[in-house]
């Protein structure tokens, strides 16, 4: 870590792609955790939202976050009208702390606790990504611990898939299994 984007360095991203006037949707993703710059990624927000700036709607902005509790709370607090997805990618503690060290910091039920929190102030379901892999949260016992976790309140999932990458360790969840998983989850509706 070295430093946090400005405000005007993350619009700088949006404005600087060639399609930039023809974007339906922004997702906060990948050059950070969002929450741990929250000043500069809600000045962000003001100005992609503002009239004299994109005039986007918030509701076709997310910011996914690997889930800082106390910011979840204060996102609510602050009444944003933004979509919240949360890189979940498992429902067990052990499993998301293998994934994301980050879980030893934040683990489950203190993120549960700011999502109810944040889903009771907002009215805004948010979104779970979930990134399936072999072997590791693919299997029905994985299915069932996320749909537990899910009864806490109203959500999305969102089930990506892996794309196998050389040496990383990690493998593409089978066909089998992610149908498997889906159907289990949908079944849970």
């Amino acid at each position: 870590f070295t430093a946090n984007l400005t405000a005007n360095q993350i619009l700088n991203q949006i404005q600087s792609l060639p399609e930039n006037d023809s974007l339906t949707n922004i997702v906060f993703m990948g050059m950070g955790e969002p929450l741990l710059n929250y000043e500069q990624v809600l000045r962000a927000i003001e100005r992609i939202t503002a009239q004299d700036g994109l005039a986007m709607s918030p509701y076709r902005i997310t910011v996914s976050t690997a889930g800082i509790p106390e910011k979840i709370r204060q996102l609510a607090d602050d009444g944003v009208r933004f979509n919240l997805a949360l890189s979940l990618h498992a429902a067990k503690e052990t499993t998301r702390t293998f994934l994301m060290p980050v879980n030893k910091a934040y683990p489950l039920s203190e993120i549960a606790g700011s999502l109810k929190y944040f889903v009771e102030k907002t009215g805004t379901r948010p979104t779970f990504e979930y990134l399936l892999l072999k072997d590791i949260n693919d299997s029905l016992e994985d299915a069932k611990a996320l749909a537990l976790y899910c009864r806490q309140f109203p959500i999305k999932i969102n089930i990506i898939e892996y794309n196998n990458v050389e040496g990383s360790g990690f493998h593409h969840s089978p066909d089998k299994n992610r149908d498997a998983f889906i159907r289990f989850l949908e079944g849970c509706n």
